[in-house]
């Protein structure tokens, strides 16, 4: 035991209880103290979960949190043996935040929620609590909205990011962008990078990459003219995937900041307020379209060596019904299947 790997650490995701939650005629969000101790109860052969990813939003903790609840935060992590890591800023306009396209209060919501984003996180690290991790954003609009003017709602994207740039250095932050075919400027792998180029500011503004969402960047779901697999895909062709998968990897990874574990099934999916999307799948999901372990060396192997930039991986379960994330053997299946990716990929310190 002593001789596996213990880097990059594992966390699990805190969101999947309130993301596509809590909507009229959806399932009741599940409040954070539960979420951790799922997260924390579970155990594979001696080795749990490091830690949990963080969405700065109503009911888990508000944007706006005081520092006694940062304190009290701290201590319900501390109190379960479990590290904070990288937190998602609610930048969207539902939550207070606009749209980075938009040029007038839409940017101003956006950059006032990724600076309060970056207080938490600078103030949880220096609590000693988060040694690691990003703060996530996106572009807050839709693919629809930004093909009504693709040129100029790119260029004002970059300059929202450009902006919340200067807000993450500021706090000695780093900020992840979310590659999710549901948002405007982000919906397509050509485009995503195109983005990440604009701003050229590759030490502060990095991609998030989530196994989930990426494997749609390849089908070209809301970018067909950028798929990279054809249609009718015979997904038995394992050669044909891997050299599809080498292309989008290869192409992501050097601005890649953030990974989450996930599974798909090349399906997209979405609920509550949030919008189609890629499906997560459970780990052992029989129409998962990913190996996993295999899949995961892609991003986290570099010239055939484990490059060692992610200090901590993350599961992300978004979306899963309220009776999968209660039961006990889910947690333990996602956290074998993280163990996996580790041994395979990771390295000892």
């Amino acid at each position: 035991m002593s001789r596996r790997n213990n880097y990059p650490k594992l966390h699990n995701a805190a969101w999947p209880g309130v993301v596509g939650k809590g909507s009229e005629g959806g399932e009741p969000f599940i409040d954070l103290d539960t979420m951790l101790d799922l997260t924390a109860g579970a155990e594979v052969e001696g080795i749990k979960f490091d830690g949990f990813d963080l969405f700065l939003y109503d009911p888990h903790i508000s944007i706006d949190a005081s520092e006694d609840d940062l304190k009290r935060l701290a201590d319900k992590a501390a109190s379960r043996n479990l590290n904070i890591g990288s937190v998602v800023a609610p930048v969207w306009p539902p939550t207070g935040g606009g749209a980075a396209l938009c040029s007038g209060d839409g940017r101003r919501n956006f950059l006032r929620q990724v600076q309060k984003g970056c207080h938490i996180a600078r103030r949880l690290r220096e609590m000693g609590i988060r040694p690691y991790g990003v703060v996530r954003i996106d572009s807050a609009c839709s693919p629809s909205d930004w093909l009504k003017d693709p040129i100029g709602n790119q260029r004002a994207i970059a300059e929202t990011f450009d902006l919340a740039c200067d807000i993450a250095e500021d706090a000695g932050e780093q900020l992840a962008a979310e590659g999710e075919i549901c948002w405007g400027g982000m919906h397509s792998w050509i485009i995503m990078i195109d983005l990440l180029e604009r701003v050229g500011r590759p030490e502060t503004l990095g991609f998030q990459a989530d196994m989930a969402h990426t494997l749609l960047y390849m089908l070209g779901y809301n970018a067909p003219e950028h798929r990279i697999l054809p249609e009718n895909f015979d997904w038995k062709d394992r050669a044909a995937f891997d050299e599809a998968y080498q292309t989008l990897t290869d192409a992501l990874r050097p601005w890649t900041v953030d990974f989450h574990v996930a599974q798909n099934d090349a399906t997209v999916h979405g609920s509550g307020s949030h919008d189609k999307t890629g499906k997560h799948c459970r780990v052992d999901d029989p129409n998962g379209k990913l190996d996993i372990v295999h899949c995961a060396g892609y991003w986290l192997r570099e010239d055939g060596v484990p490059h060692q930039r992610y200090r901590h991986i993350c599961w992300d379960g978004c979306m899963f019904p309220n009776q999968v994330m209660f039961e006990k053997q889910t947690w333990n299946n996602i956290l074998a299947a993280m163990i996996q990716v580790r041994d395979a990929h990771g390295w000892r310190e």
